[in-house]
């Protein structure tokens, strides 16, 4: 009976795949502040050249160069599991595999994009990165990659996480990251937050304006981003590249992909191989999940936005709630983010994408669940595509389906277990948005421009 399945070192991904070749509608492009496409040079204070073209690239296939592989195989190839104590708890005609990310240094999926972000800064001669971060899973891996070629970092950590989550500030402190809350006195942009909203949770739209802010302004320093755009999508595929070669030795195909979705990378690496498969005639449905409390996907608009709450950044194409929207503070901090990817937010548009939005406290109960069964104690992130697994089975049992359901497992919940706590004692509340709190939430991209078709 086989349990996981271990590629050995030859088989890491020698390149990655990127779907923005095999759209079936082409991306809308960003726009810059004068609401015109976007060219190389409108980003290069932000992101070195070398990224910026891996950014707008339409190539299929991208080599991974060989110092970045060398640092990814200290954990990679990762392991797929067979997860049959939870198939047997749940009780449904359901076979459950899933990519276990959390055996990375770091914890997560995170650093399969932030050791590639450093190596291309280093090569383009860049001292320091700048980043956000909502968990601290991502500050977390820039810290470590930073320190593995050299570069200082300094992390801008959404405040409520900072405060839930002290051992990831410790992590990243281990790695030689500096750390601070966000908003924060070190920008003008963070103390004009504080002013007036001295009491703010934060959110990662205002980290990333603090993070961008601080980047600009020396011109050895750059901008580096843990999500959302296509760059780090592409870095992701490695999951989903291996996943592929581990189900064919498996000798399965899922019918149904899930991954837990804040800017869109974990889910997007899983996911974006498949999605190929799908384009290309694959009866398989692909699954998103996002928290109730931040539902871009699900109850946000498609439209050009900002994706920071500054107005910094160029503007994108994707789902959202709007710049100005801060999320509750839930326990998944790596999803309260106000917009989606734009290759995700495009998929979804084109109907290749089904997403769903799950409360806190399903999650947590499904996290349990797992723990309980599987051994693993998932991130609070996590947990909302073990939510969707659960459903996807016990909709399976209704129906009479056998279905195979392939999840991204992205990170443990080590770092996480004040929200477990909270959970158990049942000190935990659901949020539920009105309309009229989406809606305030999107007037802040009233009188900008329109994707094609909107």
């Amino acid at each position: 009976m086989t349990t996981k399945i271990v590629l050995p070192d030859s088989e890491l991904p020698k390149q990655w795949y990127n779907i923005a070749a095999d759209l079936p509608t082409p991306m809308d492009p960003p726009l810059n502040q004068a609401h015109l496409p976007v060219k190389p040079e409108d980003l290069e204070k932000v992101f070195p050249m070398n990224i910026i073209e891996q950014e707008m690239s339409t190539e299929r296939w991208i080599d991974i160069p060989e110092p970045i592989r060398e640092k990814l195989a200290l954990w990679r190839p990762s392991p797929l599991y067979r997860a049959r104590n939870f198939e047997k708890l749940l009780d449904a005609p359901v076979k459950i595999y899933y990519k276990n990310e959390g055996v990375s240094p770091a914890g997560s999926h995170k650093p399969n994009t932030a050791i590639a972000q450093v190596y291309y800064n280093k090569e383009f001669g860049i001292k320091k990165l700048t980043t956000e971060t909502g968990a601290g899973q991502w500050g977390s891996a820039l810290s470590m990659a930073c320190s593995m070629f050299g570069l200082e970092c300094k992390v801008y950590m959404v405040r409520i996480s900072f405060d839930q989550k002290p051992f990831r500030k410790m992590m990243m402190q281990v790695w030689g990251g500096n750390c601070v809350p966000s908003p924060s006195p070190d920008t003008a942009f963070g103390r004009k937050i504080l002013g007036e909203y001295p009491d703010t949770p934060g959110s990662l739209g205002i980290a990333i304006s603090e993070a961008i802010e601080d980047a600009v302004q020396d011109e050895h320093t750059r901008y580096s981003l843990g999500s959302v755009l296509n760059h780090v999508m592409l870095h992701q595929t490695v999951i989903g590249l291996e996943a592929q070669k581990q189900m064919a030795i498996a000798g399965d195909y899922p019918d149904v992909v899930i991954g837990c979705a804040g800017g869109g990378s974990n889910f997007a690496g899983l996911a974006f191989p498949y999605a190929l498969d799908k384009i290309n005639g694959k009866d398989i449905d692909i699954i998103p999940v996002e928290p109730a409390a931040c539902p871009r996907l699900t109850r946000g608009e498609f439209a050009y936005d900002h994706g920071d709450t500054a107005g910094m950044t160029p503007l994108l194409a994707m789902y959202t709630l709007g710049h100005a929207f801060v999320p509750q503070p839930i326990h998944a901090g790596g999803l309260r983010y106000h917009g989606m990817a734009p290759m995700v937010s495009r998929l979804v548009q084109d109907g290749l994408f089904r997403p769903m939005n799950i409360g806190q406290n399903e999650c947590y109960k499904a996290a349990v669940m797992w723990a309980r069964s599987e051994g693993f104690i998932s991130a609070p992130e996590t947990s909302h595509a073990l939510a969707a697994v659960v459903a996807e089975a016990r909709k399976a049992k209704e129906e009479g389906k056998e279905k195979t359901i392939l999840f991204n497992w992205s990170g443990h919940g080590l770092m996480d277990l004040v929200g477990y706590d909270r959970y158990l004692r049942g000190e935990l509340n659901d949020v539920d948005l009105t309309d009229a709190e989406i809606a305030e939430g999107l007037q802040s991209i009233k009188g900008l421009p329109k994707p094609a078709g909107c």
